[in-house]
């Protein structure tokens, strides 16, 4: 099956078998021409696409909803997205995962509700994840390898070094947020701290909607603060305020920040915590 970016439609079941890890590769079964396509999404769903294998284009996916339940030590998640095409809705998607593991997803296309029984294939684990977010595609791994690639429209690219491991668990996260509550989601990367891995260090890339790019959050730097950079990073939407979280011998820190109107990051206080 072809499928360019002026969509095919269909509606898709998936069978998942065997474990997957982000982005999840699905291979169409009970066809007489195979089809394979990736489905790549971030933090609350957020930066998603699809790729078809042999196809260059992406379509862009828009978070419609987001469910969660629990269900005893498990957490399970539904997303819907719309598939947008020129602006335009064109069908949607919908998956549910399970503590990080696909069960089921399907997609629909409104034309004629065609259906295809997908499967899911195991990725290495040097794959490239990527997210779609303000038009831009971002390229980074969650293993050894720092690069981060940020591509937007034109064909500009601009390419960096994550920080390196220091730690024997190498495991980069990627999380889309709006860090300088500035109405536009933004884009970190964590990885664990060089001592006991017992908290994350974060980069964290503020998107500028004037410039239309990705700029990095210079880390404070107020000897009045008791962490070293950006730890453990949370956000306080209600009173624009982000947090940075550590620890220092038996006893955990928290610094917290406002930002200026530079984007700039101001100590407010420090805390320890019980």
């Amino acid at each position: 099956m072809t499928k360019k970016i002026i969509p095919i439609i269909i509606s898709l079941t998936i069978i998942f078998t065997g474990v997957n890890a982000q982005p999840f590769t699905l291979k169409s079964t009970g066809q007489a021409k195979s089809f394979q396509l990736k489905i790549y999404y971030g933090t609350q769903g957020k930066g998603a696409f699809v790729q078809y294998m042999g196809q260059s284009g992406i379509i862009l996916l828009k978070i419609k909803s987001k469910v969660s339940s629990q269900m005893g030590h498990s957490a399970r998640t539904t997303y819907v997205w719309n598939e947008i095409i020129e602006g335009k809705i064109n069908g949607s998607y919908d998956l549910t995962e399970q503590d990080g593991q696909p069960l089921s997803a399907w997609y629909r296309r409104k034309k004629d509700g065609r259906e295809f029984q997908l499967e899911s294939k195991d990725l290495a684990d040097s794959e490239m994840d990527k997210y779609l977010l303000h038009g831009a595609l971002i390229s980074f791994y969650h293993t050894y390898n720092d690069q981060l690639i940020i591509s937007y429209p034109g064909n500009k690219k601009e390419t960096m070094q994550l920080p390196d491991f220091d730690h024997p668990d190498p495991l980069r996260r990627g999380t889309i947020a709006d860090y300088n509550f500035d109405g536009y989601d933004d884009v970190a990367f964590s990885i664990p701290d060089a001592g006991m891995g017992v908290y994350r260090i974060f980069s964290i890339f503020l998107y500028d909607p004037t410039a239309k790019r990705f700029k990095k959050l210079a880390e404070p730097n107020d000897s009045r603060a008791n962490c070293s950079g950006l730890c453990d990073v949370t956000i306080d939407s209600k009173n624009t305020l982000l947090m940075s979280a550590c620890r220092g011998a038996a006893t955990w820190w928290k610094d917290t920040y406002r930002f200026s109107k530079g984007n700039k990051l101001i100590w407010v206080s420090s805390t320890k915590q019980e």
